[in-house]
């Protein structure tokens, strides 16, 4: 993103010297050109004007670029809008155009237009102090300051505390005020990018909350969000705060925003529209699924009898899923695979299940890891996606058998499990031993799941003597635990169903 950067003293501009001095280191290193990008506060403005005439007086290419994206003061100041965490984008664009070879007037140009079309409002329920000082302001513990900057300036407004969907609609309504002559222009149908930053002392449950109130609330209004990142970008120390910055997008700029990058604190996530509730990202699989032009539509009935087997068991064994978790966990097994069901069937009722067995389980493994949620939800989507490769291309009796050792592979790599530890992988891997006769030529299908459904069963029953060596449950004495595994006891179970719904009896 940025070639190099200058520290000053806390909140203070650093010195003209320091910043000669990395426009010629930089310049020595052959760039074509120096651009420095600066926060719109006067000591900024002088030091590093100043810097850019001297270095222009002995030669080197330098242009500047000062970034003013604060929307909190609705009337004009005389020093202008102040530069705050908007500034990490146009760092981001300018980065990606400097890598793409631009020269500077064009870098220049484009980054001078994206600065134009954004604004970043901050909110904090605490000051911050400088090392060394006092708070740079007092606030009571039932209030919240409006419109702060980032070097501990006290903000425009200060109300009681209130909800996050409330602090979120004030600094929106803020920010889009068609009579403040601050504001970010956006309306219903634009496209952005959110930034939701940390100013510094709040904790990511905090910080996730606003921003599912922003994503929301801007959805509600029409805004589509073609990129949204949550962090700590632009702090002001301590300070329990946050700023939400809104840049009108692009093709252009979000092809920018999207070049990889190396800076060690850029977030590496996968580039998202939020827009629409997509609010995850599933990572696309190794190669390209076969396309499923023509659903077959008997083996689709049979994907819904089956999954329909399934749901029912797992909610008629809620509680007792409950009851076996309460002794090494905190009882909510039976809660968490009833969730599933209840997804499963939604999903059933939405009529898209597609018949391609390696899309059907890439499809379930989603709906699994968005909705079951906790340790059984990741490992069984981790289960599932493994399991869908072996299948892309092949759907005989050797591919099912092939795709159970895959699941049953990825959940041991990444669970760290074991056969043995008192988990589902006991009641999975015995189930998956007794399935390697579908390896075989001419074999009895209904019989070897028969004889799976029952080694599972028997391995869920086992567990009741073993000594948990993974999970939350290896965290208890042995004597505490005389009871089968919930896990283990609903993955069999799943298995049964799944032989039920195919025919078994």
């Amino acid at each position: 993103m940025l070639t190099g950067a200058i520290a000053g003293p806390v909140f203070t501009s650093p010195p003209v010297g320091s910043i000669v001095a990395a426009i010629q280191a930089v310049a020595r290193a052959g760039a074509a050109g120096v651009l420095l990008i600066v926060k719109n506060y006067t000591g900024d403005r002088l030091n590093f004007g100043l810097a850019l005439e001297r270095a222009r007086r002995e030669g080197v290419d330098v242009e500047m670029v000062v970034i003013a994206d604060d929307c909190a003061f609705t009337s004009p100041r005389k020093a202008g809008r102040r530069g705050i965490c908007g500034t990490v984008l146009i760092h981001k664009i300018a980065g990606a155009l400097a890598e793409e070879g631009k020269s500077l007037p064009e870098i220049l140009r484009t980054v001078t237009l994206a600065a134009s079309r954004m604004g970043t409002l901050g909110v904090s329920l605490s000051p911050c102090s400088v090392p060394g000082s006092g708070p740079t302001f007092q606030l009571a513990a039932d209030e919240l300051e409006l419109g702060l900057g980032i070097h501990g300036e006290a903000g425009v407004r200060r109300d009681k505390m209130m909800s996050s969907d409330e602090v979120v609609k004030i600094m929106i309504d803020h920010m889009t005020d068609p009579a403040s002559q601050s504001r970010v222009d956006v309306n219903s149908g634009d496209s952005v990018i959110l930034v939701v930053n940390n100013l510094g002392g709040l904790s990511c449950l905090e910080l996730q909350i606003v921003a599912d109130s922003a994503v929301r609330l801007l959805e509600e209004r029409g805004v589509m969000i073609e990129r949204a990142v949550l962090g700590s970008f632009m702090t002001a120390l301590e300070m329990s705060g946050v700023s939400l910055t809104i840049m009108k997008s692009s093709q252009e700029i979000l092809k920018l925003y999207d070049h990889e990058t190396a800076a060690p604190a850029w977030p590496r996530v996968p580039c998202i529209r939020v827009t629409g509730q997509t609010r995850c990202h599933p990572c696309p699989p190794e190669s390209p699924l076969p396309e499923d032009p023509e659903p077959d539509a008997e083996r689709v009935q049979v994907y819904v009898r089956v999954l329909g087997h399934v749901c029912r068991a797992l909610l008629s064994l809620e509680e007792e899923l409950n009851d076996l978790d309460r002794a090494a966990g905190d009882g909510d097994c039976g809660s968490t695979h009833a969730r599933a069901a209840h997804a499963i069937e939604d999903w059933l009722s939405g009529g898209h299940l597609p018949s391609h067995p390696s899309r059907l389980l890439t499809a379930l493994s989603q709906v699994l890891l968005e909705k079951m949620g906790g340790t059984s939800g990741a490992l069984y989507s981790l289960f599932l996606t493994a399991a869908a490769r072996p299948l892309q291309d092949d759907s005989s009796p050797p591919a099912w058998a092939a795709a159970m050792d895959a699941g049953i592979g990825a959940m041991k790599r990444y669970g760290g499990a074991e056969p043995g530890d008192r988990t589902m992988l006991d009641s999975l891997c015995a189930a998956g031993h007794a399935l390697q006769p579908l390896r075989g030529p001419n074999c009895d299908v209904m019989r070897i799941l028969s004889s799976a459904v029952q080694s599972a069963a028997a391995a869920a029953e086992d567990t009741r003597h073993m000594t948990a060596g993974a999970g939350r449950a290896s965290y208890i004495g042995s004597s505490s635990l005389s009871r089968p595994d919930p896990g283990a006891v609903a993955a069999a179970a799943i298995l049964k169903a799944v032989w039920e719904g195919l025919g078994g009896k």
